[in-house]
């Protein structure tokens, strides 16, 4: 099973984060232009939070505040859970399943942001690994029936 920091090598671009004081519409921009569901909230190298489309449905349009005269610190996820890039993809799938999160913020040991994972990274990583036993057993199925020998009339 691959590592966190094995999935972030393999993603490109950069990492997709807002000011706190940014108005959720700008945040809202952000995620539309880079295909996310969620950015990172960051001052200066500090993680302050997650902003989500989950956050904007539950804390903006239920309420119904106005994206554009709110600040993102007004209703970003503040206590956000954090993996390491040691962690294997197993244990990321097993957290976000039992706390229900779609994205997790990736830092280091000191506590610099590495990344960010979300569900689609993990379920891809997952759906590659059983590919790939998928085939290693189909080749060793095949070639087990070649291998047999073959008696002397």
């Amino acid at each position: 099973m691959k590592t966190l920091r094995q999935i972030l090598e393999s993603k490109s671009g950069v990492l997709a984060t807002v000011s706190p004081d940014d108005a959720v519409f700008s945040a809202l921009q952000v995620m539309a232009e880079r295909n996310v569901g969620a950015v990172l909230v960051v001052e200066g190298e500090r993680l302050l939070g997650i902003f989500s489309e989950r956050d904007y449905a539950r804390k903006m349009i239920l309420f119904g505040k106005a994206s554009k005269g709110t600040r993102v610190r007004d209703i970003m996820s503040d206590k956000v859970l954090c993996v390491t890039p040691e962690q294997t993809v197993d244990e990321c799938m097993a957290i976000m399943t039992e706390k229900h999160f779609r994205h997790l913020p990736v830092l280091d040991d000191q506590r610099n942001l590495v990344g960010i994972i979300s569900i689609g990274d993990v379920v891809k990583e997952m759906i590659s690994e059983q590919q790939f036993i998928i085939d290693q057993l189909g080749k060793y199925i095949s070639g087990s029936a070649i291998t047999e020998p073959i008696l002397p009339d």
